[in-house]
């Protein structure tokens, strides 16, 4: 005996009690109802409705007994396998069949059964609805227990899309045979699956049939610590009363959304023995829990029992007041026939072709008006029994009680509205759920624990997505949430913390004024250009003085201020960059060096052509006379200016960053645009460089006291093996190295000039004067020429 399947009669009686007592409905007609009990084994299973069609206890197809008063139309229960048989059957005759079970596609098809219809609502949106609830509880391992038919492999095939979109996976599947369910087969192996599984949450799917037999076996191995999610069809009332706990206490079930039938608790409360004599297994029930005896074959109450004895008075875990999904369907489904029948006796009354009393006569004519019903219930829910017309089903979001063992409550705790906007579909409130025993917080149901910030998930070969590890972002990229997929790499301008959680602003940096090592090289450029100037001083204030006459004053003082701004040029390299500084920087280091490499190169010739001056020659004497090796100067320069210009209309330096010279920088530098182009500009340099060395070295071993060959000679070794160094170097840094780099070769290179061409001829001018006035000079030469004749 099935408590869930007796609430069926009761609201069947109910609702055709109430379609009598409305004087809209069917004026002046009763309806009249019969109740047959199908048993489940498919070999009877035809039995009653055939006795329904015949009016007899014998089977006589097309035959029929009943006279003139034909039922309207046959009412199944929940068993789509049933429904199926018996409208099979019933589509021979075009006998009306409305289905109060669970939604069912096959059911639906109109080639195989035309004469059946079905009142639940379908189950379009209960795959996306239990997706959007696992990703709200962060459930990403979820086992599936399935019946092995239609039914199975269409929600199965549904929920692995749903669960794919919303990246659940899937635990295990258990697709479980009809026939196997109350077997001891099926209770091992799927104990052993779900014990197995570390997945805490389970779906379980089938009709109120099949869920019995799952929820018998599942129930009585008490299974605890698995939170178990279905559809409404459960029979909360299954008795199995063994333990103390109950297997699915905090269980959560999806229930189309309906509002409540007023007057249908009422109506349950006063329903007994005495108002309805005729129902045997009231009797029974009121002899069982209220001590009520009853007197022979009538069952028949004595007088003996509780006047005020009634269904609400039984255990909860009996008995449920209110009306479950299915009797509400049922509710509706008279009240679809009862609408039909009025319409089709209003359109025979207006066509005069039957008399009122004769509207049961034909049931096949009802098909029309049950096809195209539509009508709002006492709820205030729209009814359609059109599959084609289907207003998609709202969900109410259940959980079920049952702590200790008998509480038996389902309490409504949210809802889910698949027509809400994109992310309100579902609304819960979280507070109320009692979960299941084991857990004292939400359960967790996961393959891998969550990754946290700085991690990322790295995919498990052969397994399901949600099974991975958990590895650490690499450098400079962060993930700031759980379970990413992929880290972020932080913008140049930001770089990742230690935990790699949080992407921080980079601090700029530049070679600064202020910085230890900006400071540094600025000193040591105003330093040495102030030595510069006090050697320009010296050399004018001694101009008068032999040492100084015979090195060709004019390039002297050329060179000398050539070096004071070359030593000048490297603050175009110190402080923040500009467009402007940035412009500058190359080409003015590039025009200044030309201007000094080429006076050396001048005064290298110089220094050759006045030795051979002593040799006939008009030519020699004309080169010195005219100062014609003056013009090296502009010469060279112009054509590093043109070299320039080209440059920097071309492919101009620039303002530049750059994000990853130091950790937790941004450095602001110059970008020199075309790297062809400085190299050019250096290689010029390298030549000039170059020729003077030649030259220089070629006259190394003319008299000592006018030549100057050997510290030109030096001085452009020392620039050689500044430069030389610069590139590899120069090229291996990064940041303001880089550019301190440029710098500290500007200084050395302009200093070794200095050093070598005129530090030795200032210690003769400043410490030995003796040595620098023309007699010492005509007896040093005379002391060499009288060796040389001596020879």
């Amino acid at each position: 005996f099935k408590w869930r399947s007796y609430q069926f009669s009761l609201a069947f009686i109910f609702a055709v009690e109430e379609i009598n007592r409305n004087t809209h409905i069917l004026p002046n007609t009763s309806l009249g109802f019969d109740l047959y009990h199908v048993p489940s084994n498919q070999w009877h299973i035809l039995q009653e409705p055939f006795i329904c069609l015949t009016g007899t206890g014998r089977y006589f197809p097309n035959y029929t007994c009943r006279g003139p008063k034909k039922a309207a139309a046959l009412l199944t229960g929940t068993s789509w396998a049933a429904s199926a048989h018996i409208g099979r059957l019933l589509n021979l005759y075009k006998y009306p069949q409305l289905a109060f079970g669970p939604f069912d596609t096959m059911l639906s098809d109109r080639a195989q059964f035309t004469s059946l219809y079905q009142t639940a609502p379908k189950d379009t949106s209960l795959s996306q609805g239990i997706s959007i609830l696992m990703v709200h509880f962060s459930w990403t391992w979820v086992g599936l227990i399935l019946i092995d038919d239609h039914n199975g492999a269409e929600i199965l095939s549904d929920l692995r899309r749903e669960m794919d979109n919303y990246r659940v996976c899937i635990a295990f599947v258990e697709m479980i045979q009809d026939n196997l369910i109350s077997s001891n087969e099926f209770s091992r192996t799927t104990y052993l699956k779900i014990l197995k599984s570390s997945s805490n949450v389970i779906f379980i799917y089938g009709d109120t049939e099949s869920l019995h037999g799952i929820i018998i076996n599942t129930g009585i191995r008490l299974m605890n610590g698995k939170v178990w999610i279905m559809r409404s069809q459960w029979d909360s009332t299954t008795d199995f009363e063994l333990f103390i706990f109950d297997s699915f206490h905090g269980s959560l079930i999806f229930a189309h959304h309906r509002a409540e039938i007023s007057n249908f608790r009422k109506f349950v409360q006063a329903y007994n023995p005495s108002k309805y004599p005729e129902d045997g297994y009231l009797a029974v029930m009121w002899n069982t829990y209220f001590n009520c005896p009853f007197s022979g074959p009538e069952c028949k109450i004595l007088s003996s029992c509780l006047p005020n004895a009634s269904l609400d008075m039984l255990p909860k875990n009996v008995w449920e007041m209110d009306m479950s999904p299915e009797s509400y369907n049922l509710y509706n489904s008279v009240y679809a026939v009862a609408h039909s029948l009025h319409e089709m006796t209003l359109q025979k009354v207006q066509i005069q072709c039957h008399q009122a009393g004769e509207a049961n006569s034909f049931p096949s004519e009802l098909h029309p008006f049950l096809k195209n019903i539509h009508f709002k219930n006492g709820a205030g829910d729209l009814v359609v029994l059109d599959s084609q017309r289907e207003l998609e089903a709202e969900y109410d979001i259940l959980n079920f009680w049952n702590f200790p063992d008998g509480l038996r409550k389902k309490m409504k705790f949210g809802t889910f509205s698949p027509k809400a906007p994109h992310g309100q579909e579902l609304c819960l409130s979280d507070y109320m759920i009692q979960w299941a025993t084991g857990f004292t917080e939400l359960p967790r149901s996961v393959c891998s624990e969550s990754c946290v910030p700085g991690f990322r998930k790295s995919p498990q070969e052969g397994k399901a997505a949600c099974c991975y590890d958990c590895t650490p972002c690499p450098d400079n990229e962060i993930s700031n949430e759980t379970d990413m997929d992929h880290c972020v790499k932080c913008p140049e301008s930001h770089y990742a913390n230690t935990e790699k959680n949080h992407c921080l602003q980079k601090a700029v940096s530049f070679l600064s004024h202020e910085d230890p090592l900006g400071m540094a090289l600025t000193c040591l450029a105003l330093g040495f250009s102030a030595l510069t100037a006090g050697v320009l001083v010296v050399f004018v204030k001694y101009h008068h003085t032999p040492i100084v006459k015979a090195n060709n004053q004019t390039l002297t003082y050329i060179l000398l201020i050539t070096l004071i701004f070359c030593f000048l040029c490297p603050l175009l390299f110190i402080g923040h960059p500009n467009t402007a500084t940035c412009i500058l920087q190359q080409s003015t280091f590039a025009v200044l060096f030309t201007v000094a490499l080429s006076t050396v190169l001048a005064k290298t010739i110089t220094v050759v052509l006045a030795f051979k001056v002593t040799v006939p020659g008009r030519l020699t004497r004309w080169l010195i006379i005219s100062k014609t090796p003056n013009f090296i100067i502009p010469v060279c320069t112009l054509f590093q200016i043109v070299l320039c210009g080209i440059w920097l209309g071309t492919s101009p330096p620039f303002i530049d960053s750059d994000a990853y010279a130091e950790y937790g920088l941004l450095i602001i530098l110059c970008n020199k645009g075309s790297t062809i182009a400085f190299h050019s500009v250096l290689a010029y340099l390298y030549c000039m460089a170059l020729g003077s060395y030649t030259v220089a070295y070629l006259s190394r071993n003319l008299p000592d006291t006018f030549n100057e060959a050997k510290f030109i000679t030096f001085s452009m070794l020392v620039f050689f093996s500044v430069w030389v160094t610069f590139l590899p170097v120069y090229h291996s840094t990064k940041g303001k190295l880089m550019v301190a780099m440029e710098v500290f070769s500007i200084l050395a290179s302009s200093a070794g000039l200095l050093g070598c061409i005129f530090l030795p001829k200032c210690y003769i001018i400043l410490l030995r004067p003796h040595r620098n006035v023309l007699s010492h000079v005509r007896n040093k030469a005379y002391s060499r020429g009288k060796v040389n004749l001596t020879a």
